[in-house]
C-alpha cells in the first residue's frame, strides 16, 4: 500500500496527488485535512487541523528552525500526528509520498516507512527541507530537467524529473484558438489584482473577451467584455476556448496551461522560498509563455497578447503528458510492486 500526504494549502498538492495515485492503477491511502476527492482511487483519512489557535510568535512553531510547523502544546497537531502514526502502525504501508510536510516525512521515516518527496521549486535548502530531502528514497521533480545550483549532489543522485503533472494530461487538446478570448486563471488564493485593474485591462482590449476563473470579488467585473465565473472546478472547457491564458507561476496552474497547449502570460506571485519566481525564471530560460513581473499597465495588454500568441502554446518540453505515469512507475518500484 502507498500512502499520500496531501497538504491542504491551495489545490495543486491535491491535483498532483490524485493524478499520480490514479496512474498507479492500485488503491492508495490519502491523508489530508481536505475532504476526500471523488476521484481518489482508494481510502481517504481526514486529519485534524493543526493551525487553529496557534501563535507563531510564542508557540515556537519551527522548533528552533529545525522544522516548519510544530506549534507547542497544540491538541490538533497532537491528534493529527497520532492519527497518522496509527495508520502507519496498523496498515501495510510500504511507501509514503509527501510534497510539502517535512514533519510528516520525518514521522513516516521514524516508523521505518520509506518516503518519496515530490519536490517544489524555489530555494529549499533551509534546515527543515534538508532533513526531508536527505531522508527521502527518491525526489520526484514535476518540472523538466534544469539546473538546480543550490542542490547537493546527494539530492541530484536520487532525483527523477518527470515534467509537469496535470489532471488533464489524458484529455484531447483543442487546436490553438484564433478567437480573441483571454482566460484569467487564478487559484484558491484569490486574485491579487483589483476590480479596477481588471476593468482597465478589459477596456484597453475591447476586441478581446475576458473570462475570469478563480476566487475573488466579482462586483466590479460587470463590463461588456469581462465575465467572472468564480471558482471553476473543471476549467478545461475555458482553457480550450482561450486564445491566451493569463495565470500565475504556480505548478498546478502552469501544468494545466501546458496540458491545454495554450499561449500564456505568466505573472509570478510572492510565495515562500521564492517558489513562483524560480519557476518564472525557468520559463524565461525555456522561452515558454510571456513572463511579466507584475500586473501590467492597461496600455501594455494588446502587445502582450500579440507576443504570447506569436510564441504559441508549444509546451512539450515542459509537459510531455506522461509525467504521472513515469512518477507512478518510480513509486511502484520503491513500494516493491505493491
Amino acid at each position: 500500500m502507498i500512502a499520500f500526504y496531501v497538504h491542504h494549502h491551495g489545490s495543486g498538492h491535491l491535483h498532483r496527488s490524485v493524478t499520480i495515485a490514479r496512474a498507479l492503477g492500485a488503491k492508495a491511502i490519502g491523508l489530508s485535512s481536505l475532504p476526500a476527492p471523488a476521484e481518489w482511487p482508494g481510502r481517504w483519512t481526514v486529519l485534524p487541523g493543526d493551525a487553529d489557535g496557534a501563535d507563531e510568535l510564542h508557540d515556537d512553531v519551527t522548533a528552533g528552525s529545525t522544522l516548519h510547523w510544530v506549534p507547542r502544546n497544540h491538541r490538533g497537531l497532537r491528534d493529527r500526528m497520532a492519527r497518522i502514526s496509527s495508520l502507519l502502525r496498523d496498515e501495510d504501508v510500504r511507501l509514503l509520498v509527501c510534497d510539502v510536510s517535512v514533519e510528516v516525512a520525518l514521522l513516516a521515516r521514524l516508523h521505518g516507512v520509506p518516503v518519496a518527496i515530490v519536490a517544489q521549486p524555489g530555494h529549499r535548502v533551509d534546515r527543515a527541507h534538508r532533513t526531508a530531502y536527505d531522508l527521502a528514497e527518491v525526489i520526484i521533480v514535476p518540472w523538466p530537467r534544469r539546473p538546480a545550483p543550490d542542490w547537493p549532489p546527494s539530492w541530484l543522485d536520487k532525483t527523477v524529473h518527470v515534467g509537469a503533472l496535470s489532471r488533464f494530461d489524458r484529455r484531447p487538446v483543442a487546436p490553438e484558438s484564433a478567437v480573441r478570448k483571454v482566460l484569467l486563471l487564478w487559484g484558491t488564493g484569490g486574485l491579487t489584482v483589483s476590480s479596477a485593474q481588471l476593468r482597465a485591462a478589459a477596456a484597453a482590449t475591447p476586441d478581446w473577451s475576458w473570462d475570469v476563473a478563480g476566487l475573488g470579488d466579482d462586483t466590479g467585473c460587470r463590463t461588456p467584455n469581462l465575465r467572472h465565473h468564480g471558482w471553476v472546478a473543471d476549467p478545461w472547457p475555458l482553457l480550450g476556448d482561450a486564445g491566451v491564458v493569463i495565470t500565475h507561476a504556480g505548478q498546478n496552474a502552469l501544468a494545466e496551461v501546458a496540458a491545454a497547449r495554450r499561449a500564456a502570460v505568466v505573472i509570478p506571485q510572492r510565495r515562500p522560498f521564492s517558489e513562483q519566481h524560480a519557476t518564472a525564471a525557468a520559463l524565461i530560460r525555456a522561452r515558454l509563455g510571456v513572463v511579466v513581473p507584475s500586473w501590467p499597465e492597461p496600455r501594455r495588454w494588446p502587445a502582450l497578447f500579440a507576443r504570447a500568441r506569436a510564441r504559441g502554446g508549444d509546451w512539450k518540453t515542459w509537459s510531455s503528458g506522461d509525467g504521472a505515469t513515469r512518477a507512478a512507475a518510480v513509486l511502484r518500484e520503491l513500494a516493491g510492486g505493491r
